[in-house]
């Protein structure tokens, strides 16, 4: 099955070829009525419900939707220490990874190793491989924004300590061990858990 994804807060818009079946409930959406604006509209914050345009080819589709809405660049690494623990940080009162905007000009790959050492205090060693790419949708200012946000695999000299950048909202940064994930997937954003599960820790 090809698919996209577009979170909404913890709602998810599916752009695939086939209704996704490893959703128990989901509300397929009619592709020619289909209005992206007015969609966003009607979703309130939360609500955690999926939706799916269902198209033979999903990624024309999705490639329609995006030319329709101001899209914003971001980049951002799950970042491994010497110990085999992962960085995560605390901000807007869930967990999340560390990412940010794309300067103008800017490589994405710079990009999230600034941010990256930004957000947290820490020399990133190496950069590895992409991960995935992450889209979700939220507005600024009256306009309806797309954020795309690449991620990259990244590791760190030692167990280095974390110091969160207060200014960015994030009140804490911490390594969390493996075995701690699951604790913290249960309140993290749909899109943190696709980055986990591409880095394999899901």
């Amino acid at each position: 099955m090809k698919s996209y994804r577009i979170y909404f807060n913890d709602n998810t818009l599916y752009i695939a070829d086939s209704i996704p079946n490893q959703i128990e409930k989901i509300q397929q959406l009619s592709v020619n009525d289909f209005s992206f604006l007015d969609f966003y509209k009607t979703l309130r914050k939360g609500g955690n419900k999926h939706y799916a345009l269902i198209d033979e080819n999903p990624k024309a589709l999705f490639k329609k939707i995006k030319k329709k809405l101001n899209i914003i660049k971001a980049a951002g690494g799950l970042v491994a220490n010497a110990n085999g623990d992962f960085l995560f940080i605390f901000r807007n009162k869930k967990w999340d990874l560390p990412k940010g905007k794309v300067e103008k000009g800017e490589k994405i790959k710079i990009t999230a190793v600034r941010e990256v050492e930004e957000e947290c205090g820490v020399t990133i060693e190496k950069r590895e491989d992409l991960l995935c790419k992450t889209y979700h949708v939220y507005e600024l200012e009256g306009k309806v924004i797309l954020k795309r946000t690449t991620w990259y695999k990244m590791k760190v000299k030692g167990s280095p300590k974390l110091i969160p950048q207060v200014e960015e909202g994030i009140t804490t940064a911490s390594w969390v061990a493996p075995l701690g994930i699951k604790a913290k997937m249960k309140n993290t954003y749909p899109l943190i858990l696709d980055v986990l599960k591409a880095g394999g820790l899901v």
